[in-house]
């Protein structure tokens, strides 16, 4: 079962930062002025000229494309540093497309700047862990305080990193 508040975006915020989920489900959504951002936007769109690109899904969610004709979800992502969020992204939306209908869907995670393609695929497994994802999303999002901030790497190029250290 979908959960409505969920899309691909918080999954992804769900794998990387509590708190970046807790904020981005509020709104208080600082990407749209983020360089990074632009700049992955920017290699999606030039990856695969030819494609139709950011196929909305009734969540809100939005595919980078996809390839009918080979029933593959195309993610394009900018660098692997955060492999898994993506990954787990990707595979929200293959399941997303499997509970609305469209089965035998495979996905890849294209990152093109590295040269490097992953071939994803959906398990059982996956899909379990997907409802626990969910059922920890709905917790995180419903508390009055936003989570504790983390202190990673990647937080200094994160477009929350003033909101949480400044």
């Amino acid at each position: 079962m979908l959960n409505p508040r969920v899309n691909g975006t918080k999954i992804s915020y769900y794998f990387i930062c509590h708190r970046k989920l807790w904020l981005f489900d509020r709104q208080l959504q600082f990407e749209s002025d983020f360089n990074a951002v632009e700049e992955g936007k920017f290699i999606s769109e030039t990856t695969y000229p030819d494609e139709r690109h950011e196929i909305q899904l009734s969540d809100g969610a939005v595919l980078d494309f996809y390839d009918k004709r080979h029933k593959v979800v195309h993610e394009v992502k900018k660098s692997d540093k955060m492999e898994e969020a993506h990954l787990w992204q990707l595979k929200y939306y293959l399941y997303y497309l499997k509970i609305s209908g469209v089965v035998d869907v495979t996905g890849r995670l294209d990152y093109p700047k590295l040269k490097k393609t992953l071939q994803v695929e959906l398990t059982k497994d996956d899909e379990q862990k997907i409802q626990g994802v969910f059922d920890d999303m709905t917790v995180i999002v419903h508390q009055e305080a936003p989570p504790e901030r983390i202190n990673k790497k990647f937080c200094k190029s994160c477009a929350y990193y003033e909101f949480c250290w400044a």
